[in-house]
C-alpha cells in the first residue's frame, strides 16, 4: 500500500507544505477544520483534502483508511487539541510524528502572559480601548468585561467566527473581519481609527502578524500584552520547511510520474 503523509493543516506554512510535498510526487490527506481553507491547498491528486474536526476514533479510521505512514503536524500553534491527538494516535499506530511550527518572534517593548486568565484577572482591561485579535473561541471569556472597558475584535472572515463574536456581545461596529497577517499601514490605520490604548494578541509568529503588531504598538506607544504558547511535549519539532520535507521524503512512498 501507498504510504501517504497526514498533513494536519490550517495554516500559511501548511499549504506551503502542501505544496511542496507535492512537488516531491508524495501522496498526503491535508485535515483542515472549514470548508474556506480547502481552497488554500493544491488541487493535486496527489493532495487529498478532508474538512472537518476529528477527534481520536475518527484519527484512527483515517490512518488506517488513508494508509498513513507517517504525521505531520503543521496546525496552528494554538490548536493544541489536535496536536495531543494526533500523537497519541502516532503513539498507538506506531506512527512517525513531526511537528511543524513556525518560528517565535522575539518579544520587543511587549507584555507576555501565560494566558487568558491573568488578562482577565488583572487590571489590564478596566477603562481602556481594547483590540483583541485572540481567535474567536476566546471572545466569550471577554464578555463580562463590556461594561468595563471599551472591547473590539479582529476575526476571520467566516460565519462561525462572527456569530461567536455576537454572542459575546461584540456589536458590529466593533468587529472588522480580516485574515492576517495585515500589512504595517492598514495595521496602523485600524488601531488609529479605533483609539486603541491596549491590543491583546496571541504569539502566532511573523505569519500571524505579531512583529507587525509589535512594531505598530512602538510607533503609536500602545500597550501590547501576547499570550504566550501553549506548552506542549511534542516527541520531535522543527521550524525548517527543509527538515519537515526530508521528514516526508523518509517516510512516504513517491507516487511514480
Amino acid at each position: 500500500m501507498t504510504a501517504r503523509i497526514w498533513l494536519i493543516g490550517g495554516t500559511q506554512e501548511s499549504a506551503q507544505l502542501a505544496r511542496m510535498v507535492a512537488g516531491h510526487q508524495i501522496p498526503s490527506v491535508v485535515s483542515v477544520t472549514t470548508e474556506a481553507a480547502r481552497s488554500l491547498y493544491p488541487s493535486l491528486p496527489s493532495v487529498q483534502v478532508r474538512v472537518g474536526a476529528l477527534d481520536g476514533d475518527q484519527i484512527s479510521h483515517l490512518i488506517q483508511r488513508e494508509g498513513i505512514g507517517a504525521i505531520l503536524d503543521a496546525s496552528h500553534p494554538y490548536a493544541t487539541e489536535i496536536s495531543t491527538l494526533a500523537i497519541a494516535a502516532a503513539k498507538a499506530h506506531n506512527l512517525p510524528y513531526l511537528r511543524y511550527e513556525r518560528p517565535p518572534v522575539k518579544a520587543a517593548s511587549t507584555v507576555e502572559v501565560d494566558s487568558v486568565e491573568t488578562i482577565l484577572s488583572d487590571d489590564y482591561l478596566n477603562g481602556k480601548r481594547v483590540l483583541l485579535t485572540v481567535g474567536y473561541r476566546l471572545l466569550e471569556r471577554f464578555a463580562p468585561w463590556q461594561d468595563r472597558a471599551t472591547l473590539f475584535a479582529r476575526i476571520l472572515p467566516s460565519q462561525v467566527a462572527l456569530e461567536a463574536a455576537l454572542a459575546a456581545g461584540f456589536t458590529p461596529d466593533r468587529l472588522i473581519a480580516l485574515r492576517p497577517p495585515l500589512s504595517t499601514t492598514l495595521e496602523k490605520a485600524l488601531w488609529q481609527h479605533w483609539q486603541i490604548s491596549l491590543v491583546v494578541a496571541k504569539a502566532s509568529g511573523v505569519a500571524g502578524g505579531e512583529l507587525v503588531k509589535q512594531q505598530v504598538a512602538q510607533s503609536l506607544d500602545v500597550t501590547l500584552v501576547t499570550i504566550r504558547r501553549p506548552r506542549v511535549a511534542y516527541p520531535h519539532q522543527t521550524s525548517r520547511l527543509d527538515e519537515a520535507i526530508a521528514f516526508c521524503d523518509r517516510y512516504s512512498t513517491p507516487v511514480a510520474i
